[in-house]
């Protein structure tokens, strides 16, 4: 997928006085020339139908709501899409459908995820900072759980559900998935429940999730930016915005992915490290299957200075569900393997889960890159991801890969052993990190 340099062609404007509409408002990510006044782009954008709710003239992305059906084509493809127009048509051609989500298993008082990278020896030496921020950039964290609530900063963080309006007014919610995923990165020390990765470190709860469970480019556009902007050190990203049911098994549009892209490297400029998961899809990232047009562009997890994680279960094997591919995935991580004891377990509102993901896998390594910011406060993103990389256990590609014992393998780890498709540079490991 080629990458857009510029605004594209000129947008054609509508008839003077004509703007025709649905009466539903729908929502569309648009580039613009970045440094564009927002005067200039709400002009634009007005001529066109439609109007600003947000604008990010820093990285020349507007958020533009239009009730006109055809501002998107006026516009042109290569510069407005909308997530909400995709989301109705996938819908109406397949039937009301439901993201898949990891299973849950029994839960157990068993942190085995965190002995497998070696977090008791480097809580001996580190346990983070208050200094340091991790924005947890998904569905919410629940700032009522006990094992939370003295982690999260209100302050920075966020609801860019509403980017137009992203500022909270009151402590954040969240449901059992980013509740879960911020527990593996921060939940206290406290004898109780779990412990947390950096468990003296702060969390942003910065809300890009919706309901149904997809991130929107704009949402995820409003998050990087916020936490480039409101002193976030690292950012934990276990969500793909073109999942598999928007646009990973077709050609898709390109106005996503490079919204998002100037989003990150904003963020990256700043000295933001972003840890992403590679995703749940079991799919070879880095190959093009017969019935695509080009190579799945996982975002954010394939973009430039962004740490890929794929995730293992106990045994420190390649998790059957995990995406992988040679240069795709940067580290491993404990994600859980769908037998009993096998997931991660963690905290969700009022409660505590075991859950097996990707997901899981990629605050494992924000958690670590944390104690690292905590130890090595003057480092930027660059040497925080240089270190989590080069402090990484190496694992060696797996010599049988027949997981449901058919007879055929189930994936092809490329590499060698200090650089593989399945780990990449290793398994994530705390210890060395902080003593390395």
């Amino acid at each position: 997928m080629s990458l857009l340099v510029g605004t594209g062609p000129s947008a054609v404007a509508a008839p003077a006085g004509s703007c025709p509409g649905d009466g539903l408002d729908t929502r569309y990510v648009v580039l613009f020339e970045p440094g564009l006044p927002s005067a200039s782009a709400a002009a634009e954008t007005e001529a066109q139908c439609g109007s600003v709710a947000a604008y990010y003239e820093q990285i020349g992305v507007g958020i533009v709501d239009s009730q006109d059906p055809g501002f998107g084509i006026r516009m042109g493809p290569d510069r407005a899409y909308s997530a909400e127009r995709q989301v109705r048509a996938d819908r109406i051609e397949a039937g009301e459908s439901q993201n898949a989500a990891a299973a849950a298993e029994p839960a157990r008082d068993d942190q085995w995820n965190l002995r497998q990278i070696r977090t008791p020896e480097a809580h001996a030496i580190s346990r983070g900072s208050p200094d340091v921020v991790v924005g947890v950039l998904d569905s919410g964290v629940d700032a009522a759980h006990p094992e939370l609530a003295a982690a999260l900063d209100t302050d920075r963080s966020a609801n860019c559900l509403t980017p137009e309006e992203p500022e909270l007014t009151a402590p954040p919610e969240g449901d059992a998935h980013g509740t879960h995923v911020a527990g593996i990165i921060a939940a206290a020390d406290d004898g109780h429940g779990v412990t947390g990765v950096a468990p003296e470190s702060r969390l942003a709860s910065i809300r890009v999730v919706n309901g149904d469970g997809y991130v929107h480019p704009e949402s995820a556009v409003c998050g990087f930016v916020w936490a480039a902007e409101h002193g976030v050190d690292v950012v934990n990203s276990s969500f793909l915005v073109e999942s598999a049911q928007l646009g990973c098994t077709r050609a898709g549009s390109p106005v996503p992915r490079e919204a998002v892209r100037r989003a990150v490297d904003y963020a990256t400029e700043r000295d933001v490290l972003t840890v992403a998961a590679v995703g749940n899809e079991r799919t070879d990232l880095t190959t093009v299957p017969p019935q695509q047009k080009a190579v799945c562009d996982a975002v954010p997890t394939k973009l430039d200075g962004v740490v890929s994680v794929a995730a293992v279960g106990p045994d420190a094997v390649k998790a059957g569900y995990s995406s992988y591919g040679l240069g795709a995935v940067d580290v491993a991580a404990p994600g859980g393997e769908q037998y009993p004891g096998g997931c991660v377990r963690s905290t969700v509102p009022g409660d505590y889960r075991s859950t097996c993901g990707t997901s899981m896998a990629a605050p494992h390594v924000a958690g670590v890159a944390a104690l690292l910011a905590a130890q090595h406060p003057e480092a930027g993103a660059a040497e925080l991801s240089h270190r989590l990389r080069n402090t990484a256990r190496p694992l060696n590609c797996p010599r049988d890969y027949d997981l449901n014992t058919d007879g055929s393998q189930d994936a092809l780890c490329r590499g060698y052993a200090t650089y593989n498709g399945f780990y990449g540079h290793g398994l994530i490991d705390a210890l060395t990190a902080v003593t390395n």
